[in-house]
């Protein structure tokens, strides 16, 4: 008997929301993101912060170029 469909191999592809909680883990984020997102300020605010530990600091200098 042949299955129809096919289950991908490997472990499962990463998700926005995963992604996002990933990246709270690393400045240590223990509040609810998902009632931050919606005040968008706050959320800008917190995102800028989160995105400085993923981009290294001479990169700023690079993007400018």
């Amino acid at each position: 008997m042949k299955s129809e469909g096919k289950r991908a191999l490997g472990r499962p592809t990463r998700r926005w929301e995963d992604n996002i909680k990933m990246d709270l883990q690393v400045v240590e984020w223990d509040m609810d993101w998902i009632k931050l997102a919606q005040d968008m300020d706050r959320w800008r605010v917190l995102m800028n912060v989160v995105m400085n530990f993923r981009v290294p600091y001479n990169a700023e200098n690079f993007l400018n170029s």
